[in-house]
């Protein structure tokens, strides 16, 4: 059964035209969930020859203008843009008359709040910030992950019902994150997502090389256990030779590692020494154990250190 919660039909946004500043993998399917929900979608803006692609297959028959029209046809403006660039074009926006009094302008940073959106509130302009916790590939299978996706949401008080009907008219899970936890709120899916797929794809290359035909197959059924025992019990379902205590069997990890893919001994070390404070802090890890293993882990850090051609102190401080 779905958890999407049903607004009220007066709480819900009335059907408005929506527009697109930046094609990348997000802004287009976010509009063609809207698209679904009765709104419609008249203007998108895109450079490359890939945004392009994504705006024609999720999007069809939408114009491709340039960002200031597509302020000018639509009542909702979804900025979806990298981080680094929002606070620029906002300003830009602002500054050149492209922003519209009573417009809804929505950006889809993780890392940034409503404030980032200042230069076009004293346009005129109703924020909002609506981040989809959810990686996108930029095909129509995006807009199916929406459904129960939790969206990050800043918002001011008066516009905190218009946020939470247009994340469940696109299918997701309001998440209110005030506005000085951005930041930290971006970090942690970051940490989570991000390096997730670092570590999958090192694992991946490590199980070819020692010969296995299907590392995905081997691997699909064992994380996706790892991910839900951690999501249902935390540190609890910290298991294997760190949380055990093997000393030696990580000291051979090490060495295994710095012989075929020296590229990886580094994360591996940071990880196991951040697994072993964990299982520590949580009773896991018997003490009796701990210290034979934290010996190892220094000594791969002082040795990896030595490699790369640095001290110790040098080391610790990148």
């Amino acid at each position: 059964m779905s958890t999407v919660h049903q607004s009220d039909p007066k709480d819900r946004p009335a059907r408005l035209t929506v527009g697109v500043v930046g094609a990348g993998r997000v802004g287009p399917a976010l509009a063609a969930s809207l698209q679904l929900a009765g709104h419609r979608p008249v203007a998108v803006s895109g450079v490359s020859d890939a945004s392009r692609r994504r705006a024609a297959l999720l999007l069809p028959e939408v114009p491709l203008v340039p960002p200031a029209d597509v302020l000018q046809r639509a009542d909702l403006v979804l900025l979806t843009v990298p981080d680094d660039a929002l606070p620029g074009l906002v300003q830009g926006l602002a500054e050149t008359g492209a922003v519209r009094p009573g417009q809804l302008l929505v950006h889809t940073s993780g890392r940034y709040g409503a404030k980032v959106l200042d230069p076009a509130l004293r346009a005129g302009a109703l924020p909002l910030a609506l981040h989809p916790a959810m990686t996108f590939t930029g095909t129509p299978v995006d807009v199916q992950r929406l459904a129960g996706c939790s969206f990050g949401v800043t918002a001011p008080d008066e516009l905190r019902l218009a946020a939470e009907a247009l994340v469940i008219e696109m299918g997701g899970e309001p998440e209110w994150i005030a506005e000085e936890n951005r930041p930290l709120y971006h970090a942690a899916l970051a940490l989570g997502a991000n390096h997730l797929v670092t570590l999958v794809a090192q694992s991946l290359e490590l199980l070819r090389t020692a010969g296995v035909a299907a590392p995905d197959r081997m691997l699909g059924p064992l994380l996706g256990a790892a991910l839900d025992n951690a999501l249902r019990s935390g540190d609890a379902a910290l298991t294997g030779p760190v949380a055990r205590g093997d000393a030696g069997t990580v000291a051979a990890h090490v060495a295994e590692l710095r012989r075929h893919a020296p590229q990886t001994v580094g994360g591996y070390l940071a990880m196991a020494r951040a697994t072993a404070d964990r299982a520590l802090a949580h009773g896991l890890l018997r003490p009796e154990l701990a210290e034979d293993l934290l010996g190892v882990l220094a000594d791969g850090a002082e040795e990896t250190d030595r490699t790369d051609g640095t001290d110790g102190a040098e080391g610790d401080a990148r």
